[in-house]
């Protein structure tokens, strides 16, 4: 993968980090749940890590995180998160579940695609693994409001 299509990439993703932290921190303030509602603003904070992350690697690459990507990612993530939870605590999460298995398969290709990139690979890798943890969480919680009685 030559550099111009690596800088490609990171936008996408920054874009994508982005439209998740505003995503989670609208969600949060619709949630009754206050673990919940903290898993979801630790959620937004770890995201906004990720993009920040993005971003120097972009710089590093003699590149800007794209503009595009700052306004589209947080207008794309605040819609969704006032329109998401209107169906309900457990569909939500498991909205949630879909977005970051989407962002999972995008991480392991992206990853799968680099050589001789190490420090990329690794970084990626982190986010990666983060996101994995947030699907599980919220995963779980969604299986565990099912358990609960109507």
């Amino acid at each position: 993968m030559d550099k111009n299509q690596i800088i490609a990439r990171l936008n996408w993703f920054y874009t994508l980090e982005l439209n998740q932290v505003d995503l989670y921190i609208t969600q949060s303030k619709k949630v009754a749940d206050q673990y919940t509602r903290k898993v979801l603003e630790r959620s937004a904070q770890i995201e906004e890590q990720h993009a920040l992350n993005i971003s120097a690697k972009l710089k590093e690459l003699g590149a800007k995180p794209t503009l595009l990507g700052d306004v589209l990612g947080p207008l794309t993530g605040k819609i969704g998160g006032h329109v998401i939870p209107l169906v309900g605590l457990k569909n939500m999460l498991k909205a949630n579940v879909m977005l970051e298995q989407k962002a999972m398969a995008d991480y392991k290709k992206f990853i799968s695609s680099l050589k001789g990139e190490k420090g990329l690979v690794d970084l990626l890798w982190t986010h990666l693994i983060d996101e994995d943890l947030h699907a599980s969480w919220f995963e779980s919680k969604a299986k565990e409001l099912e358990m609960e009685p109507q």
